[in-house]
């Protein structure tokens, strides 16, 4: 058995099987395409469901693959064993009702003993309890001694989730020899010690399990493998764990470097260690497919396990950013296999950067608040740490609860998880408040369900904006109706229409239906079940029967404001893929008459001169007056044409194309002009975030930009005349005044210092002298919070040792102020009780460090009364 490499590994599996007459496929996207069941892709039959299920028809009945995976159930273990990891590459091969356990098994050990050249009497069979059938063609055709493999029960060797497709496994078992065992005399394959270690998994689904129970059998029967590539190389490579083979040895090695340490020379530096090798491998093939770092979901997942590295990257004792620099080696390694990698490279890199730099803005406070907390709950002698406590950490310097969870337990206390939820499902509910009560494109519950699959229509409404169609439906009052009259809000289905339907970010069409004296007025049209175009509106004179002939006419000059501003949104992700680089995808859009919303994925604000070029780059392509041209094509002609797709949407074989010149082409279903000098004008409005991750741009085309520029203008003579200047010399008068602002701010502050000195002059002549303790408290006037702590800190330094306890009216409430000097604090003394006690007198309460505490009141009248109480808590605490 001769070493190899990962890479090499990879594309000699991949090779064997297609010699096997499987189609290679390329590795999916780590975002799962059509199915909400996953966060992240996790195993390599993922993203072949579909043919699976029979939703869809396999490109090949025979398929290989290399699938990246992600699995982050077990992250709290990354690093603590050397077994454990969240990224890993599954190897496959899949039939799809083609061959079986008479091919599946034979060619499996060939790979192993013939392309790999594995000993044969390293490797072990399991097959399930029943199997005899895979029993029988491993012992009897491959020739595997019956004491070499081992039946297992359901738990370990029958694969089902739930209901539907199911059946036994066999798994291949590589003996790694007595010096890796647990010295047990019963250690075998299927001991949790690490002599024996799984490398393949066949899946045999042969059965249909029904609500009954029972298992009964598939017409045609599939086969599913799974191979972990990295458990493989090390097998291979004869390393102890999937940190020491060629690819992630590599990142490991860099890892150390940068961090000056050894990797086995400290316990505790090698966790760390492992946690930054194997997360910077998901963080960057995570943002290379698409994900961005947020709150919630996938995204949330990426910024856990980034800033989780962070932490540990911290614990190694490197202090300046590091993280990016890193993915440059994880991506070396594995680019030759997925170029997408190095193609991304520096926009990877960017956000790792940007997401380091944030967090290192906020990581220490936040453990310094963290260990703060801490150590008063172990001071107090109790356990727990409160779950309000994590979500502050996590709303305001962004700690991921899981990274607290862990500082939490390696202090050796417990965390009350259900408190954390809790505040986090609130913040969830108020996030997701507004699109919940939003306006949906589509009805939920389409009132036309019951006329049944037949009742459906035809949209002519590309190419006209006037069209004949018989009425299929009504719908008033909440009821199917046969007539609809004068004044009824109604819904109404034809069998051929001119409305477009809202969908693809694009507002439904306005206008009217008409028949002889009867006029219906459109104002909206929405999708229905079966893309049905249902028509919303007011019946404004006459009577509408269902059976009747109408004519549906378009407000055309609505329509074509709305392809003015479809068109720019075309125009626009050109222009944004230019600036800010390909990374730039379609988040959403909205279209509407008065003005387009475009949403990316972008990682920073846009600067001023960023918004400059692409306003330029867009009003370039409409005065390049560029011709657009919109046809129907197969996908794959689509691809090769280089049309760009909405990531994550799922096209049908023959999609529409929409080409603007040689400027831009995407897939598209919207209206649009057929020239882009019809756009006019492009103005952007605002540019801002919506999400983490996602930018919005706002833009308005045509008079609406006119009208926007118009009002900029309006608004630059408005400003003038105020300043009594004109335009040209507006920038210069601002600034003028702005400079006299700054000196008469510095005079301002000046004759406050002043008058501040005079105030400590007055009060520290009111000084006492408490159990030899210098001791001052006073009334001052007319003084807001900041200008009286600045005050307590002045008497204090005067002072050199002694306590300060201020109180001043403002405003209709009142401020107090306590702190005293260390030496005070450590005969007891604790300026937050005293202050606690003065506050509740006024009607209000606070607290704070025994150095130093402030609080507010709302009983001005009862201020002397508040310091009375509190010399006395002075004394109280002095003697």
């Amino acid at each position: 058995m001769k070493p190899l490499g990962l890479n090499e590994i990879r594309e000699k599996y991949l090779a064997f099987f297609e010699e096997k007459g499987h189609l290679r496929l390329n590795s999916f996207p780590l975002v799962p395409i059509n199915d909400k069941s996953l966060l992240l892709v996790n195993s390599g039959m993922a993203p072949l469901k579909p043919y699976f299920t029979g939703d869809e028809i396999p490109p090949r009945n025979r398929v290989t693959t290399c699938q990246k995976c992600i699995r982050t159930p077990d992250i709290e273990n990354v690093g603590k064993t050397a077994r454990h990891g969240t990224f890993f590459e599954m190897l496959g091969n899949f039939s799809f009702g083609d061959y079986f356990k008479k091919e599946a098994i034979p060619w499996a050990w060939e790979f192993c003993t013939k392309v790999m050249e594995i000993p044969e009497d390293k490797i072990w069979i399991t097959v399930y309890l029943d199997d005899d059938e895979a029993f029988q063609i491993w012992n009897e055709d491959v020739g595997i001694p019956k004491d070499k493999i081992v039946r297992m029960g359901k738990e370990d060797n029958f694969w089902e989730h739930g209901l539907g497709p199911c059946g036994p496994c066999s798994e291949l078992y590589f003996d790694r020899g007595e010096e890796y065992g647990c010295d047990s005399p019963t250690c075998s394959v299927g001991c949790d010690c690490d002599r024996y270690v799984e490398f393949w998994n066949l899946v045999f689904t042969q059965f249909d399990k029904d609500e009954a129970g029972n298992y009964n059998p598939l017409p045609k029967p599939n086969i599913d493998t799974g191979m972990g590539l990295e458990r493989l190389a090390v097998v291979m490579q004869g390393v102890g764990t999937i940190f020491e083979i060629d690819t992630v040895g590599h990142v490991l090695n860099y890892i150390c470097k940068k961090a000056g340490v050894s990797y086995g020379d400290d316990p505790q530096d090698d966790i760390s260690i492992r946690v930054i090798t194997d997360h910077i491998r998901s963080v960057t093939f995570m943002i290379a497919d698409g994900v961005m770092p947020g709150n919630e979901g996938r995204g949330y997942v990426l910024r856990r396990l980034l800033r989780r590295a962070v932490r540990h990257g911290k614990l190694l004792g490197i202090k300046d950013l590091f993280l990016y620099d890193v993915a440059k080696e994880a991506i070396r390694v594995s680019e030759g296999a997925y170029p997408e990698l190095k193609e991304k490279q520096d926009f990877i890199q960017k956000l790792i950067r940007i997401e380091e730099e944030r967090f290192k803005e906020t990581i220490d406070q936040g453990l310094a608040l963290l260990n703060k907390e801490l150590d008063k709950i172990i001071e107090m002698e109790e356990t727990v740490f409160p779950g309000g406590g994590a979500f502050k950490l996590y709303d305001t310097y962004g700690f991921p609860y899981d990274l607290t969870k862990e500082i939490v337990e390696e202090r050796g206390l417990t965390i009350i998880a259900e408190d954390f939820e809790k505040e986090m499902q609130a913040q969830r509910d108020r996030a997701r408040q507004d699109r919940l009560n939003s306006d949906l494109a589509v009805w939920a519950d389409d009132p036309f369900n019951p006329l049944g699959s037949d009742a459906v229509n035809t949209f002519v409404g590309y190419d006209n904006l006037e069209a004949e169609g018989t009425i299929l439906g009504l719908y008033v009052n909440e009821t199917l109706v046969d007539e609809a009259k004068a004044g009824d809000e109604v819904l109404v289905l034809l069998d051929q229409t001119c409305f477009y339907a809202e969908s693809g970010g694009q507002t439904g069409d306005h206008g009217v239906i008409q028949k002889g004296d009867g006029l219906i007025e459109i104002r909206d049209c929405k999708k229905g079940s079966l893309s049905r175009h249902i028509h919303s509106g007011t019946v404004k004179s006459g009577t509408f029967k269902v059976g009747e002939t109408v004519i549906t006419e378009v407000d055309k000059e609505l329509r074509a404001a709305v392809q003015r501003n479809h068109t720019s949104t075309h125009l626009l992700q050109k222009a944004l893929k230019q600036v800010l680089g390909d990374h730039v995808e379609q988040a959403g859009s909205f279209v509407s008459p008065d003005r387009l919303r475009f949403d990316f994925n972008h990682f920073q604000a846009m600067t001023r001169d960023e918004k400059r070029q692409v306003e330029e780059i867009v009003n370039a392509a409409i005065l390049a007056a560029y011709e657009v041209t919109i046809f129907e094509t197969s996908i794959d002609q689509a691809r090769e044409l280089g049309a760009t797709a909405l990531f994550g949407e799922k096209y049908g074989e023959i999609v529409r194309v929409v080409k603007v010149g040689d400027f831009s082409t995407e897939l598209c279903g919207g209206c649009h002009i057929n020239n882009s000098a019809k756009v006019g004008l492009f103005k952007i409005i605002s540019e801002g975030g919506v999400a983490a991750g996602v930018r919005r741009i706002e833009a308005a085309t045509g008079f609406n930009a006119w009208h926007l520029v118009e009002k900029m203008d309006d608004t630059l003579v408005e400003v003038s005349n105020l300043m009594k200047t004109n335009p040209d010399q507006l920038l210069e008068k601002v600034a003028e005044l702005a400079e006299i602002n700054k000196q008469k701010e510095r005079t301002i502050a000046e004759l406050k210092q002043k008058s501040a000195g005079n105030a400590i002059m007055d009060i520290h002549q009111k000084m006492m002298i408490i159990s030899d303790v210098q001791v001052i408290i006073a009334e001052v006037e007319k003084m807001p919070m900041e200008e009286l702590r600045t005050i307590g800190d002045l008497l204090k330094d005067r002072m050199g040792s002694g306590v300060v306890l201020l109180g001043s009216a403002l405003e209709g409430k009142v401020n107090f102020v306590a702190t005293a000097t260390p030496d005070i604090v450590k005969r007891g003394f604790h300026a937050g009780k005293v202050i606690k006690e003065v506050a509740t007198i006024a009607g209000g309460g606070g607290g704070g460090r025994p150095d130093m505490a402030q609080a507010g009141g709302k009983l001005p009248e009862k201020l002397a009364e508040s310091l009375i109480r509190g010399e006395a808590c002075i004394r109280e605490q002095l003697n």
